[in-house]
């Protein structure tokens, strides 16, 4: 589904990793998507996630879901766009189960487990892998080597469990030509939620970038206890301190980099991370004019450092409330550069049915000076559900072709590995679940069988 093709580009045309240009210096942004697991239900476990708490307890399609992400990375690739996935986690995650003192067979331990816990340790929200890590390419960096740094993500239970799972299959993936680092440490001081707080604006693909830290408090709060410059309602996941702190890991010069504090008022109104309220690409940025504490000033700031002129499409409050950002995602877009340098929005297809959303697009396209070409909307309704959108799946990775020759395993995807994929999502995932199915134990068998296979398709056993 297309609107707004302005050049008319052949979107039938399918250009896979292998046939693009090889140039070993040349630098290009390679989207890599996190699979959703066959145990994705709906528990409500995030606190300040509007499309978690409004369908909790409702009935999921694990199988679907999953098709759905696959189908837009496809897309993705059908594109020219670099393409590759991130595998689940080993769910039921039974390194916490035995951290918790459970002895015995899974199976068993699955009726121990209080309701309160079990869906934290079959949680798959690892799917969403904009919140895996923060990455500066080698371009970026005072050392000439890429850094990654996987998040804490300290705030929720379910989500700590990730980071050193993330931290190893990063490791296999990028560890032949990447610095990756251990993530910040496990307290709430260093709130760390990923590449979803992170921003990198450059004047072209393979040039330096520019990197926007968004953080939701400086940690100061009140007699109360009460954050005196922060959220009053919803929690502020990431902290200015753990900014800081990935900025310095990073190697990133101190001269590219820009903090901005999210808007209090935004995140009691749903926005948990930046990219539900902010997205860029190149030096083109879609936002609202709520998003930050002082918008104006941060836009300033990233093109002070930038030192070149942004496109900036900013939503007025009159005209897109905070409501609606949250409910359409449409600033968790993703807006892709394809092969011949013309750019496309990516958008949910809740952005097209929300009419303020869709007119704020239309309203972004129709500028001249605006370099995207068009706007093709996405069905992630299984992934949105839970509260992520086309920009929560992706994990941003600037790379060489060098660099690309030492990725580790058979993750790029290609119309061979989208054909094994989809045969083993089909072959384990179910159609229907619901929290309550998490004690069956048949799901243990199946949960796990379909993390071994996985590991061997994507050639990281």
């Amino acid at each position: 589904m297309e609107q707004n093709n302005k050049k008319g580009y052949d979107c039938s045309l399918y250009t896979t990793l292998q046939n693009m240009p090889n140039q070993p210096n040349a630098q290009l942004e390679v989207n890599f998507d996190g699979l959703i697991g066959p145990s994705h239900n709906f528990s409500g476990l995030s606190p300040g996630n509007h499309a978690s708490a409004e369908n909790k307890d409702k009935e999921s399609n694990p199988q679907e879901a999953c098709l759905q992400g696959l189908n837009k990375a496809r897309k993705l690739a059908q594109l020219g766009v670099p393409q590759a996935v991130l595998p689940i986690q080993e769910r039921p995650s039974l390194e916490y189960l035995y951290a918790l003192g459970y002895k015995g067979r899974v199976e068993d331990i699955l009726q121990e487990v209080d309701a309160s816990t079990l869906p934290n340790i079959y949680a798959v929200s690892s799917m969403w892998t904009a919140n895996a890590a923060t990455v500066a390419p080698s371009t970026d960096t005072r050392d000439g080597q890429m850094h990654i740094v996987p998040a804490n993500l300290h705030y929720q239970f379910h989500r700590s469990t990730e980071a050193q799972a993330t931290m190893a299959t990063l490791e296999k993936i990028f560890g032949g030509m990447a610095r990756v680092h251990n993530p910040l440490p496990g307290h709430v001081r260093f709130g760390d939620e990923g590449a979803a707080n992170h921003m990198r604006f450059t004047t072209g693909q393979g040039e330096p970038g520019v990197h926007l830290f968004a953080y939701g408090t400086d940690g100061i709060t009140n007699k109360e206890g009460k954050l005196v410059n922060g959220p009053q309602i919803n929690p502020a996941r990431q902290t200015r301190v753990a900014s800081e702190a990935l900025a310095r890991l990073l190697d990133i010069p101190t001269e590219r980099v820009v903090f901005a504090q999210t808007s209090p008022r935004a995140i009691d109104a749903g926005v948990f991370h930046n990219d539900v309220i902010s997205t860029n690409n190149e030096s083109t940025w879609l936002l609202h004019e709520q998003a930050y504490q002082d918008t104006p000033r941060v836009i300033s700031d990233v093109q002070q450092a930038l030192g070149s002129d942004l496109f900036v499409s900013m939503a007025k409050t009159e005209d897109l409330s905070l409501q609606d950002a949250v409910e359409s995602y449409v600033f968790n877009s993703q807006i892709v550069t394809l092969p011949g340098g013309e750019m496309i929005l990516i958008a949910p297809l809740e952005a097209q049915l929300n009419p303020r959303s869709r007119a704020f697009i239309e309203k972004t396209l129709s500028d001249p000076k605006c370099p995207i070409s068009r706007v093709e909307y996405v069905n992630l309704q299984g992934s949105m559900k839970n509260g992520g959108g086309p920009a929560c799946l992706r994990l941003r990775v600037a790379m060489s072709d060098v660099e690309k020759q030492q990725v580790r395993g058979r993750v790029f995807l290609d119309d061979a590995l989208y054909g094994d994929l989809t045969q083993w999502v089909k072959r384990n995932y179910r159609e229907t679940m619901l929290p309550k199915d998490l004690r069956d134990p048949n799901l243990v068998t199946e949960s796990l069988r379909a993390f071994s296979e996985l590991q061997k398709i994507l050639q990281l056993a």
